[in-house]
């Protein structure tokens, strides 16, 4: 398949697998006309989720021109350990690092922690006697003789994969590629990485990591991706794929295949391109945290000048980070399949365990005993019986799953699934502080965007719980990360090691540096299939302060002058931004240097603010108001009108209390706030 071409066939689809459910969202470029679906997820057969959800769609495979697709398939493998065996070569006396870690504690206080297991054990983690120094002059050469040898007793253990690690790698990876040429040779079949190709960063256990990451991922993904190209060649998909990226980009499957360690929050990443569409469109939105609530998981993102914050600094696990910058995106336990338990202390407590979708929560009728968020929220009355005609609801199960958890806590059902939202919205609103506060932000400086099936149910009160004032709840919140698939560009980050105390640096080969990379970026693109007109190339730098021990990301001129006076103010401001404060006494530093090249994609956002809803097409008449029912608000029951999402026009206003059902998901307006409809029918909450 070709992975940008422009096809004069007019539907684009953006594709989301998450823990639970399958979203999907297709625009026409032509007509503007949009189309929607969720799909339960079939856990062990996530393509077929995949072609579940285009066919819901009725659109045939001819008439679309591009697939954009977003998962947690890397990330799963990660957590559940469902990869192949792999070895790690590394240099003598590194054996342990990423075993070893910094030496932090994750629990300052907890005597009884234990770490997390090594994603490669021990006995499949080889020693080579070669060492580089950090000037990359060889001190010991390799050995080709041991090399061989270790690479056999790593094949005779069952290693599939191989992770290979020198110390000082990061200057000169002449030994690193040595030795993949001796694995190859070994086993032509067998799938490496090296640190000096995957992050070429001087900290060892970052690059390390990551480097294992890749290795354990590579087969995963070629498995995955190249199952996904067939089933969907069978269907008769003959456009582009393209596969989501953790920074914010997409990339073509070959590329996904060669650096699946870029794809961990490949899922949530789409929900953060639809709140930054927003920041450009919603006025209140210029500051935006992006929420999204689904059926396991509640994502944190933070939003600025109509981009997500990056982090270099992500960690999989405590003390496990991967240094490819990515979306900084906090993840919590906290869904609508949620499951309420109760402590050694007798405390009612809620996650991060999930029902799935198999069973799923008890009113799902599959047999499931345990009470979640979803089943507390139907009690309430604040969920619809039907999902909207979807599927329905076993009340009558719910009641006794909620039941049975209040009666081990002296609470009436009603009371304790009040408890069960409450517990549950706290846990998202502390993520959403704990968040800000890491990147020196005040909460009640920005808009709170919710997105996901569940997460307008819960936004009003999570918003009260951090003083925020506004909430918006996007057109289409239900299948948000599938509808920011379609507005995203093709992206590669690229980054090369640069120790240079500023006063120091020559700014001609800084400029040579910075051109170097440009040009891998270029062809990045170009092998993916993007024209040189449709590329952007953005420089950045990692720098710090001589002396400190951390790095701000810091915006570089496209041109570097004479001087670097530009370069140094950046600086200054990018560290009073992250830190809040900054000094011209200090001297700045740099430490790497990147570009970011994006390839503007033809046709996304050609009809931004003029999108047709398949409702809307067919000329939906109904009222807006839908009809009323009881609905539980701090423990009484108050009469509450029900609204269609889809018969609002632009202009209205919604008074609290009131359910506001949309096809895929449902808003739950407080008693006390009020809801205005924009002309893109986006929600737009003063708390």
């Amino acid at each position: 398949m070709q992975t940008a071409s422009i096809c004069a066939v007019p539907w684009r689809i953006g594709i989301d697998v998450g823990g639970t459910f399958t979203d999907l969202f297709a625009v026409n470029d032509e007509s503007g006309e949009t189309r929607t679906a969720k799909v339960l997820g079939t856990r062990h057969r996530l393509v077929e989720s995949v072609l579940g959800a285009l066919k819901q769609t009725g659109i045939g495979a001819a008439d679309v021109a591009e697939i954009v697709h977003g998962s947690t398939t890397a990330t799963n493998a990660l957590i559940e350990r469902t990869f192949p065996a792999a070895a790690m070569i590394t240099t003598e006396g590194f054996r342990d690092t990423i075993e070893i870690g910094r030496q932090r504690r994750e629990r300052l206080y907890d005597p009884y922690q234990v770490k997390e297991r090594p994603l490669i054990p021990r006995r499949l983690r080889l020693t080579l006697n070669e060492r580089m120094s950090a000037q990359g002059e060889v001190v010991r050469p390799l050995d080709e003789a041991a090399a061989r040898a270790v690479i056999a007793e790593a094949l005779e253990m069952g290693a599939e994969t191989f992770a290979v690690c020198f110390i000082n790698a990061y200057v000169d990876g002449r030994h690193e590629r040595r030795v993949r040429e001796l694995i190859r040779e070994a086993a032509p079949a067998a799938r490496v990485a090296i640190s000096s190709e995957t992050r070429p960063q001087f900290r060892e256990l970052g690059r390390f990591m990551t480097t294992v990451v890749r290795a354990v991922l590579l087969p995963v993904m070629a498995g995955y991706l190249q199952d996904l190209e067939n089933e969907l060649a069978r269907w008769g998909f003959k456009g582009s794929l393209l596969i989501i990226k953790s920074n914010g980009g997409v990339m073509g499957v070959a590329s996904a295949i060669e650096r699946p360690e870029e794809l961990i929050e490949s899922g949530p990443a789409g929900g953060v391109a639809y709140a930054s569409a927003l920041s450009r469109s919603v006025r209140e939105a210029a500051r935006v945290i992006h929420t999204d609530m689904g059926g396991t998981s509640f994502d944190v993102a933070v939003v600025e000048d109509a981009e997500g914050l990056i982090t270099n600094s992500y960690e999989l696990r405590w003390e496990m980070p991967i240094i490819t910058p990515m979306l900084d995106i906090r993840s919590i336990g906290a869904g609508g399949g949620s499951i309420a338990w109760i402590d050694e202390g007798g405390s009612l407590r809620v996650g991060p365990r999930s029902a799935g979708s198999d069973p799923g929560p008890a009113c799902y009728g599959k047999g499931a005993r345990d009470a979640t968020v979803t089943d507390a929220n139907l009690l309430l009355g604040r969920l619809e019986p039907t999902l909207g005609g979807k599927m329905k609801l076993d009340r009558e199960a719910a009641h006794r799953a909620v039941s049975e958890i209040g009666k081990r806590v002296g609470l009436d059902p009603i009371a304790a699934a009040e408890g069960i939202v409450s517990i549950c919205t706290e846990n998202m609103a502390q993520a959403i502080r704990l968040a800000l506060a890491e990147r020196g932000r005040d909460p009640r400086d920005f808009a709170l965007a919710s997105s996901g099936g569940a997460g307008a149910m819960h936004a009003c009160w999570i918003a009260r719980s951090l003083g925020i004032p506004t909430v918006i709840v996007p057109a289409y919140a239900g299948v948000a990360s599938a509808y920011g698939a379609t507005q995203m560009d093709l992206r590669h980050d690229l980054e090369r090691f640069f120790y240079s105390p500023l006063a120091e640096t020559d700014p001609e080969t800084l400029e040579q540096r910075y051109r170097a990379l440009e040009e891998d970026g270029r062809a990045l693109l170009s092998r993916e299939g993007v024209a040189l007109s449709a590329i952007r190339l953005k420089r950045t730098a990692q720098m710090r302060y001589v002396g400190q021990s951390y790095e701000v990301l810091t915006p570089i001129p496209d041109r570097i002058g004479a001087t670097l006076d530009e370069v140094r103010a950046n600086f200054h401001s990018a560290h009073l931004r992250e830190y809040g404060v900054a000094s011209e006494e200090f001297e700045p530093a740099f430490v790497s240097l990147g570009v970011t090249a994006l390839g503007v994609v033809a046709g996304h956002r050609a009809h931004d603010g003029q999108r047709v809803s398949e409702r809307e097409r067919k000329g939906h008449t109904g009222s807006m108001v839908k009809g009323e029912r009881d609905v539980i608000f701090d423990g009484k029951a108050v009469r509450t009108s029900l609204y269609d999402a889809a018969a609002l026009r632009p202009g209205h206003k919604i008074e609290g209390p009131a359910i506001i059902e949309h096809e895929h998901s449902c808003t739950t307006l407080a008693p006390g706030s009020s809801a205005m409809v924009d002309a893109e029918g986006n929600l737009t909450i003063t708390v």
